[in-house]
């Protein structure tokens, strides 16, 4: 009996190869959106935070000065918030990309898989029928040659 050998061996290989890749570069992105996220989730605290502390300066009074310092400070973090809102949706959208490239690429690799099991048992199955008309046929020979009296 010959031993079983899938002929889309390396393909299949190949395709695993890619999934791998796709999977550390997804990895990859979930942590680079986290990271902004974090930031994102930072700066809005420190506006938030800053709000309130300027809130409790407002009924306690204080100078013109600190009034333009928070107004300047408020502004400046602000548009920190724009640009990391950008990078957030960015990531995200990269993110969302490379979770349906790896998706994709599961999705492939399991067909083939599927491929090779029915493939495999095709083998099996057909390596039982060759072995059975062997059998058949060394018991046919035996058979005639004890009428033939061999």
């Amino acid at each position: 009996m010959k031993a079983y050998q899938y002929r889309f061996e390396k393909v299949l290989m190949y395709r695993e190869q890619e999934k791998t890749e796709t999977e550390i570069e997804y990895k990859e992105a979930v942590q680079a959106f986290e990271i902004v996220a974090t930031q994102l989730y930072d700066l809005l605290k420190k506006k938030e935070d800053t709000l309130v502390e300027q809130e409790g300066k407002m009924e306690i009074g204080f100078s013109v000065n600190e009034i333009h310092h928070y107004v300047r400070f408020l502004e400046s973090l602000e548009k920190r918030i724009a640009v990391t809102q950008q990078q957030v949706m960015q990531a995200r959208s990269k993110m969302t990309w490379f979770e349906d490239k790896l998706l994709e690429r599961t999705l492939e690799v399991r067909k083939f898989e599927k491929m090779k099991e029915k493939d495999h048992e095709n083998h099996r199955t057909e390596m039982e029928q060759l072995e059975a008309i062997q059998l058949d046929e060394l018991a046919t020979l035996k058979f005639r040659r004890r009428e033939n009296g061999w």
